[in-house]
């Protein structure tokens, strides 16, 4: 069952101002709305479909009328988004004020729950609210806040240092990379036919000392002067005229070493 608008009241009839108010509210004709009277007797429950109608009007005679169960019938009933019109006899100075009612509905699951500033000559107050338009449960994608990035202000006016400026002459020349040798890598190493990275003149120089290439490579010294120099080395000593040099480092020979000093 469905119907555009619903009245509902415990008693035995209903006013027709209320069904006024109701046809304002929801703002339907009047033979769109559907009235039930002593709704008590149809055991709690309302002969409408889960959300089939887009609006209800409770009229109650207190507040303790307005139980738990009817609340949930009504919310059951309303469409999402649909709006409830509470009205009750006005409180006298030693009642509640109607903010009871306000508290059941907003237990009840009802959002915007506003009561309407009554006059000292209203008999009847009313409270409305809204169902809500989103299910209990539902979820929906949150959308992630993005942070804008800093903008820099450039002043025109400032003197920028052109990065070329910085640099000398020294740090323009190109760097002198380390001549790499190009003959065999081994554990002889020796140098090839067309040496040109100075190891066949460094092998010559050692020939015409008549030393191998291990006593240059890793020198020894029997009696422990050998290495401190000619003015330390005995005459039979085979490193005569090679400079001073520490045992078991290769012997380094100077670039004009042997060279005639003419």
């Amino acid at each position: 069952m469905a119907a555009a608008a619903l009245a509902v009241t415990n008693e035995v009839a209903l006013p027709i101002r209320a069904v006024g108010d109701l046809v304002a509210a929801a703002d339907v004709s009047r033979e769109e709305v559907a009235v039930i009277t002593q709704c008590a007797a149809l055991g709690g429950k309302l002969p409408f479909d889960d959300g089939s109608v887009g609006a209800v009007l409770a009229v109650i005679k207190n507040v303790e009328s307005l139980r738990e169960q009817l609340v949930s019938e009504i919310n059951r009933v309303l469409k999402a988004g649909g709006r409830v019109l509470v009205q009750s006899s006005a409180p006298s100075s030693s009642q509640k004020p109607n903010t009871d009612i306000e508290r059941k509905l907003l237990m009840g699951g009802f959002v915007e729950v506003q009561a309407s500033a009554a006059s000292s000559q209203d008999t009847v107050q009313s409270v409305t609210a809204k169902k809500a338009s989103w299910s209990v449960g539902s979820s929906f994608p949150l959308k992630k806040a993005t942070k804008a990035l800093p903008k820099i202000q450039i002043d025109d006016d400032l003197d920028l240092i052109d990065e070329d400026s910085l640099l000398t002459e020294e740090d323009l020349k190109k760097p002198q990379l380390p001549v790499v040798g190009d003959c065999e890598v081994g554990a002889t190493r020796k140098a090839c036919k067309n040496c040109t990275c100075g190891r066949a003149e460094a092998e010559e120089k050692v020939e015409k000392l008549e030393l191998t290439a291990e006593q240059i490579n890793n020198p020894q010294s029997a009696c422990g002067s050998c290495g401190l120099g000619d003015a330390f080395r005995c005459g039979t000593c085979p490193y005569r005229g090679l400079p001073p040099f520490k045992p078991g480092e290769k012997v380094s020979l100077s670039s004009n070493f042997l060279a005639a000093d003419i």
